[in-house]
């Protein structure tokens, strides 16, 4: 009994679909925290709290860390 495969089947990898990015703050201080979000989405703008200058200011996504 012969048996055959295909290899593209076997070989590839699936996306994930979440990936873990870091987020800068727009104050400056170098804050930053982590998050995920999907990978198909645009880049990321939050407004959260920077403890370094007491307020909340915008934080940017910054760089890509892994795929989660």
């Amino acid at each position: 009994m012969l048996v055959t495969f295909k290899c593209r089947e076997i070989l590839a990898k699936a996306k994930s679909k979440t990936i873990l990015v870091q987020m800068m703050s727009a104050a400056g201080t170098g804050y930053f925290f982590n998050t995920k979000r999907n990978r198909l989405r645009e880049k990321m703008v939050l407004r959260k709290h920077d403890p370094f200058v007491n307020k909340h200011v915008l934080f940017f996504e910054k760089r890509k860390i892994k795929s989660i």
